[in-house]
């Protein structure tokens, strides 16, 4: 199905910069596993891409960096594939490579979930059509948590997983955050996202254009948590797109007008291309905005 939902003018999530404790690890397990490319590296910086041009995550290098417990930041990043035979081809994938995984069947799409080396969490996923979904009289879409059907994916597998395939994008983002209350009033009021699916007062999921979600919130570990230190592994940073640089001005000024922090940048491309700003979140997690992407 054509991907409208990772379009502006929707606000998708087009990349997330992650800490770690060792980029030659890291790197091996993004190739070899995940099935990434390195587009760019450094000493300490590797931009990561699928199709030699797009940087879908970048990893840095903290020094004795640790996991840290109970702080905000990433829940897990998710990687949504084209189609659902993509999505077997890597289950066979995994299968024939002893690669452990968890999986979720959640009506809207299906997913698998597993870890990397420094504990940050990573899903692949492949949506279900979107006329499929069910959404109630007060646009709440829903979703749940069921068995996947395995034989069900592998029997749309062709056996060419060859690493991501052309076509993949951010699906979306989950953040652990240590209070709903403010975070929905950020992401909802100071940004322009809708609240499309709540789970009683610990986790609600936001989307624009009637997408199942573009960015999970919940406080499932980390009720009342602090900010993830700079010196732990984790989340770093994450890119939204704005529609445009009108819209970058406006959504600038309702920051400001909220008390929010607003940081200005030049050109920087290790982001992912001209970069319009940055702010910081109830939560203590750095979003950087972008104009650029389709």
């Amino acid at each position: 199905m054509t991907n409208l939902f990772h379009k502006k003018p929707n606000l998708y999530v087009s990349h997330v910069q992650l800490k770690v404790s060792n980029l030659a690890r890291s790197i091996e397990y993004y190739k070899s596993v995940i099935g990434f490319q390195v587009l760019e590296q450094s000493n300490d910086t590797a931009y990561l891409t699928f199709d030699g041009k797009t940087s879908l995550i970048s990893l840095v290098e903290v020094a004795n960096a640790q996991q840290v417990q109970g702080a905000t930041g990433l829940y897990h990043f998710a990687l949504l594939l084209p189609t659902r035979k993509d999505l077997g081809n890597i289950v066979q994938y995994f299968v024939e490579n002893n690669v452990k995984i968890g999986a979720g069947d959640h009506d809207v799409s299906e997913a698998l979930y597993l870890y990397d080396p420094d504990g940050n969490g990573i899903e692949i996923y492949a949506d279900r059509p979107a006329e499929d979904w069910k959404w109630d009289a007060n646009d709440q879409v829903y979703m749940s948590t069921e068995t996947v059907n395995f034989e069900s994916v592998l029997a749309d597998a062709d056996g060419t997983w060859n690493g991501l395939p052309e076509g993949t994008v951010m699906g979306h983002i989950h953040l652990s955050v240590r209070d709903l209350v403010h975070t929905k009033e950020f992401y909802t009021n100071v940004l322009d996202y809708n609240v499309v699916t709540v789970y009683g007062n610990q986790a609600l999921f936001i989307s624009t254009g009637k997408y199942h979600h573009h960015i999970g919130l919940n406080t499932w570990n980390s009720l009342g948590g602090p900010a993830l230190p700079a010196s732990a592994t984790g989340l770093k940073s994450y890119t939204i797109v704005l529609k445009d640089e009108a819209y970058a001005t406006q959504v600038a000024a309702e920051l400001t007008n909220a008390g929010y922090p607003v940081e200005k940048f030049a050109e920087a491309p290790e982001f992912g291309g001209a970069q319009a700003f940055s702010t910081v979140d109830p939560n203590g997690i750095r979003i950087i905005f972008t104009t650029d992407g389709e």
